[in-house]
């Protein structure tokens, strides 16, 4: 029997099956924005020696302070005649690495006590709870420079100190939403069907509970760039000559009115990292409301 057609629209005769819609996939803008200028960022450092071939610790009192556009020195030079872009780059390799590694360990320290915590609850949770309070007492930037000025500077001092103060913000977020899946009917169904604790953690919560933890990582990422910068702005950072983007503004702000790309460019290198993992963040919570 045929379908009966109607104006605009065909509907379809008794007897027949009608064809499920496919559900239309919506544009992602600003994950897609956000991706794209990330892996830009990501591919410059990764390509520096190929992009410039000048050394960006090599000192050249000769040639310091050229302006951009100088030959052989696309954005100048700073006061130790050191090539602007080189160390822009290298410090690019630095910064990122460090601000997205020193995200890993708060995440996952953070994600498995709040799981933990908010299923079990009990004097357990009480105590995750009563030292994530501690820690939130106090600004995050205090905490990690304390942290590293007690520590002493470098990598290894800036991974510790974001993993001691990083982790309770992943801890609470990924509570919380155990606390609401937990009581769900698929985890009272693995619960009464008597699968393992582990499995029911592992296998249906954790996928269900993670997402709003990966949301935040990327804000946390910005914030992480940003105490690098700062410490490196101190003096807590990375120890020179290695180049990173908080000792630039710190080495160019003496000379902001006369050449003041110096202080300028590694500060918008930071906006704009900032701005593409802000990007990635809006895109995942737009997907996740799509889902």
């Amino acid at each position: 029997m045929k379908a009966l057609t109607l104006p605009g629209r065909s509907v379809p005769a008794a007897g027949t099956t009608p064809r499920p819609r496919r559900r239309s996939r919506r544009f992602n803008g600003p994950l897609l924005a956000g991706l794209i200028l990330f892996g830009l960022l990501v591919l410059a450092a990764i390509c520096a020696p190929l992009i410039t071939k000048a050394d960006p610790t090599a000192q050249d009192l000769t040639q310091a302070l050229l302006p951009p556009g100088s030959r052989g020195h696309l954005l100048g030079t700073d006061r130790f005649g050191r090539d602007t872009l080189a160390r822009l780059l290298y410090g690019a390799r630095i910064d990122l690495r460090v601000g997205v590694l020193a995200v890993v360990s708060p995440f996952l320290i953070g994600t498995v006590l709040g799981l933990v915590s908010g299923w079990f609850g009990g004097w357990f949770d009480t105590l995750v709870m009563r030292i994530v309070d501690m820690v939130v007492a106090f600004p995050f930037f205090v905490l990690v420079i304390a942290l590293v000025f007690a520590l002493g500077p470098g990598t290894g001092s800036i991974y510790l100190a974001i993993t001691l103060v990083g982790w309770v913000a992943y801890a609470r977020i990924v509570r919380g939403e155990v606390l609401v899946a937990k009581n769900q009917e698929y985890a009272l169904a693995a619960r009464a069907s008597g699968l393992p604790t582990w499995r029911i953690l592992l296998r249906h919560l954790l996928p269900n509970v993670v997402l709003q933890a990966i949301v935040f990582s990327m804000s946390d990422i910005v914030l992480s760039i940003l105490a690098i910068v700062t410490l490196g702005y101190l003096g807590l950072g990375v120890p020179p000559p290695t180049p990173d983007w908080g000792s630039m503004i710190q080495d160019g702000q003496q000379f902001m009115l006369t050449h003041w790309y110096l202080a300028a460019l590694p500060g918008f290198a930071v906006v704009i990292t900032g701005l593409a993992l802000a990007l990635i963040g809006d895109g995942l919570v737009e997907r996740m409301n799509l889902r």
